[in-house]
């Protein structure tokens, strides 16, 4: 792949939301800086891609719109996928799939090579900061997933969380009337909004319940991942774990049990999503519901209006979330509820 709008803003020394206005609205860029990055870019090689018109196009009836995930095989993402494949078939809008494999250099090139050639961007669980995203896009309409920014002096976008805080209260109040009084959480990415939101809310809720918590070291977001961290949830002397997804969760099982530790009689575990997995393991996984789906639906909603012409003031949408009981939790052990 050639030389990167990132190339150019690192060779300039100017943020890269700064060199892209020097192609998508030079007129915000100062004279000798947009002489600069303009020159550095022919340098290197770069080669902008030709804005799109600011309004909508000749067929804004049918948008193409770019979905951006982190990692395709995984349900939760699938869900998302084809949620906003259902709804772009619905408004008539073609859809264009990207996977980005939890890669931060390749999810900037990703966008970078799209921005100019769609009519909307769903960037969801992104792995770059959303200030990037934002500069990458440039004028595209574009919708964050599970990522916020507030951008007060910046151009700023819609963006869909799933609010994890109501399905975390709704976990820590059932394990704590079971008699947990220690529990653990297994991070995800370091990367991942979503991760360093579940964990502030955890820290609140066992504080406020008078808990003892451990926060483990993030993991791969994957059945390894929990595996790997099950030797130590059962270290920490946990009584119960919330894991950061459900695939984390189903490693932590695996792993307990080669440790000889029973789920739920020793741990109790809990995961986020409920993937469609979570039923059918054993013993089925008790899980916090994100609405996967709904976002995906949203996100090619809002993005064919946008297209359409329809650019609203940008809104912060909460999903609200909440448990599902399964077999996987159960009282705490008698010697740890004393």
């Amino acid at each position: 792949m050639g030389p990167t709008l990132t190339d150019v803003a690192k060779r300039a020394n100017v943020a890269l939301s700064t060199a892209s206005r020097a192609f998508s609205d030079p007129g915000r860029v100062g004279p000798d800086t947009l002489r600069k990055i303009r020159m550095i870019a022919q340098e290197v090689g770069y080669q902008p891609v030709a804005p799109r018109a600011s309004g909508p196009s000749a067929d804004s009836a049918h948008a193409t719109i770019a979905v951006i995930v982190p990692d395709i095989a995984n349900p939760v993402f699938a869900a998302f996928v084809k949620a906003a494949q259902g709804q772009g078939w619905h408004s008539r809008h073609t859809v264009v799939l990207a996977d980005s494999d939890f890669d931060p250099d390749r999810e900037r090139a990703v966008i970078a090579h799209l921005a100019g050639r769609v009519d909307g961007i769903a960037v969801c669980s992104s792995r770059l900061e959303a200030e990037e995203v934002l500069a990458l896009c440039g004028r595209v309409p574009l919708v964050l997933v599970n990522r916020e920014t507030d951008g007060a002096d910046r151009i700023v976008a819609d963006c869909i969380v799933a609010d994890a805080t109501e399905g975390l209260r709704q976990t820590v109040d059932y394990l704590t009337a079971l008699g947990h009084r220690r529990i653990a959480y297994v991070q995800g990415s370091a990367l991942s909004w979503s991760n360093r939101h579940r964990v502030g809310v955890v820290r609140a809720l066992a504080e406020a319940h008078g808990l003892e918590l451990d926060v483990l070291e993030w993991q791969t977001e994957t059945v390894d991942g929990g595996t790997a961290a099950a030797a130590r949830v059962v270290a920490s002397g946990a009584t119960a774990v919330i894991a950061h997804n459900d695939l984390v969760a189903l490693g932590v099982i695996i792993g307990a049990r080669a440790l000889g530790v029973r789920v739920p009689d020793d741990l109790s575990v809990v995961g986020t999503d409920d993937i469609p997995f979570a039923v059918v393991s054993q013993p089925a996984l008790t899980s916090i519901p994100t609405p996967n789906a709904r976002a995906g639906a949203l996100s090619l909603e809002l993005l064919g209006r946008a297209a359409a012409g329809d650019r609203q003031p940008p809104r912060r949408l909460r999903l609200p979330t909440h448990l599902v009981v399964r077999g996987s939790t159960g009282p705490a052990p008698a010697a740890a509820s004393r």
